[in-house]
């Protein structure tokens, strides 16, 4: 009986909100793309072979700075004093 190695799933990152509302996607230190909405994100992982994972419920992406539906634009940001 022969071990096989583990399955290796990838970590995806969506960062939190540039001041535009924009949001860059990350699979370990590479860019896969910028999302300005959700539909994005699932073209953006679609594009790296990655569209078998539910972008919304999946436990392999990191939201930072807000979840699926956190879209800022630029007027939803605090003013700087």
């Amino acid at each position: 009986m022969t071990a096989h190695p583990p399955t290796e799933f990838p970590h995806i990152v969506v960062h939190a909100p540039a001041l535009d509302g924009s949001r860059r996607v990350t699979e370990g230190a590479v860019t896969l793309g910028i999302a300005s909405h959700l539909d994005d994100v699932v073209e953006i992982l679609r594009m790296a072979d990655l569209d078998r994972i539910e972008v919304e419920e999946s436990d392999l992406i990191e939201w930072q700075g807000g979840g699926p539906d956190d879209w800022p634009g630029l007027t939803e940001h605090p003013e700087s004093p």
